[in-house]
């Protein structure tokens, strides 16, 4: 997919909610939509040269430093879903995405997630800067979706607002 990346985030393949996915509320249990954010960049970074060979091949990987996830809208099981991808910014040695879940055929909103990725020396335990082959990779994906606006969602944080007392 590398050299045909198109104007607009990336979108994942379609996945189903999982009946034991869900908890005692009657929803999806909060790890697992993690996992289908983790799936997603699994997805894209395959893409970009970094999928399951990757780490046997070259000793590296990459690993997540931070997540924010927002959580809008309850899933049940067998719903069916994906996931899109949004390149934020990256640098040598870091990426930053941002992802939206959504039901895959109403289309309506059900979390967002955002990320930082590490690239990683595995030998060394260390970050490393991403090979060049990557590197380009990584700048073919930003160039296409270079002049999408940012996402309205992306840069939250957790905070409560303080209210005057009276």
């Amino acid at each position: 997919m590398a050299g045909s990346w198109k104007r607009e985030p990336v979108t994942s393949t379609v996945m189903t909610v999982k009946e034991d996915w869900i908890d005692y509320n009657g929803h999806l249990n909060m790890a697992y939509y993690n996992v289908l954010f983790d799936t997603a960049v699994d997805e894209v970074f395959h893409h970009l040269g970094l999928g399951p060979d990757y780490v046997k091949d070259r000793g590296a990987s990459f690993f997540t430093a931070e997540a924010h996830v927002c959580y809008l809208r309850e899933l049940s099981a067998g719903m069916p879903v994906s996931v899109t991808l949004q390149l934020i910014d990256f640098d040598e040695k870091r990426a930053h995405f941002y992802q939206e879940l959504h039901h895959a055929e109403e289309g309506w909103l059900s979390a967002t997630s955002e990320q930082l990725s590490l690239h990683v020396d595995m030998n060394a335990r260390k970050v490393a800067p991403w090979p060049e082959d990557i590197l380009a990779n990584l700048t073919e994906l930003a160039d296409a979706q270079q002049g999408l606006p940012r996402p309205e969602r992306a840069g939250r944080h957790v905070e409560i607002r303080k209210k005057h007392r009276n």
